[in-house]
């Protein structure tokens, strides 16, 4: 199965089980039946994603363990440019180089992420260790690569977007898109047809599966999304369209106040009365 159709079937499978459903078995795991009566329901998991190398391919999930730190083996690793050891972001990136979504890292040990040995799918066809310097020269001269335990990320450890966002964006651009372009940990099918339904759960707490996360602030978009992680291909009308449309921002990040396990079909609640950012 290709990997930009899982998301789809998701979606599909979500249609299948409406907010009603809760009542019948589907509770949310370690939440108890008195818990999730003060729940409402805001989507169900569709797709989940890590990406065990900054700004390389993402590997799609089943399921996976949240920590404090994101989900487990997420953005461990990254290259860092030539003369950027005094720059506040020196990452090497698909701004630069928009070929690394082409780069595919997996875990040799998927069920230990954090501690098992990686090594990258190059698009020549080529298996090499991330840590290898024929990799970092592959990259550019001077890049070399780095491990943090606590990931690599922009801003904060979880992010999230809904497949309305993403097909919202898309009907305003003209195109259809994936939402690997946006490079999201979770994709939530939100209940209800409304456009951008997470934006209106900033500010409160959210509970997937067995994980609890907070909900903070909408995710500012870069120039990365203009690029299709499958092609390379530019498309400048997309970082164009949530500039002028979205104030720069599509989806949103999060942190962990409760860490668990999350598995594609599990559903997202919020607790009734709580309140949320218009």
């Amino acid at each position: 199965m290709g990997e930009r159709h899982k998301a789809h079937l998701g979606r599909e499978a979500l249609r299948r089980v409406t907010p009603a459903t809760l009542g019948h078995g589907l509770t949310a795991k370690g939440a108890s039946v008195k818990e999730v009566a003060l729940m409402q329901v805001l989507g169900r998991v569709v797709a989940l994603w890590r990406y065990p190398v900054k700004s390389m391919a993402g590997e799609s999930l089943d399921s996976a363990d949240v920590s404090w730190h994101g989900v487990a083996g997420d953005r461990r690793w990254a290259f860092i440019r030539a003369g950027q050891v005094a720059n506040g972001f020196p990452w090497l990136t698909i701004r630069q180089r928009p070929e690394m979504s082409l780069y595919r890292p997996v875990f040799t040990d998927p069920d230990r992420p954090d501690a098992s040995p990686t090594v990258v799918h190059t698009p020549s066809g080529a298996e090499v260790d991330v840590q290898d310097p024929a990799l970092a020269g592959e990259l550019g001269d001077g890049v070399r690569v780095m491990k943090q335990n606590r990931g690599i990320f922009d801003v904060l450890p979880v992010s999230l977007m809904t497949t309305q966002t993403v097909d919202s964006l898309g009907e305003l651009v003209g195109t259809v898109l994936d939402p690997v372009r946006f490079r999201p940990n979770l994709v939530v099918e939100a209940a209800g047809d409304a456009p951008y339904p997470e934006d209106r759960w900033v500010g409160s707490t959210i509970r997937v599966g067995d994980l609890e996360m907070r909900v903070d602030q909408r995710d500012q978009r870069c120039v990365l999304v203009n690029y299709d992680p499958f092609t390379t291909e530019r498309n400048p009308a997309i970082l164009r369209t949530i500039a002028r449309d979205r104030d720069a921002c599509l989806g949103v990040y999060g942190t962990i106040t409760r860490p668990g396990r999350v598995t594609v079909g599990d559903p997202v609640l919020l607790r009734a009365g709580v309140s949320r950012a218009a």
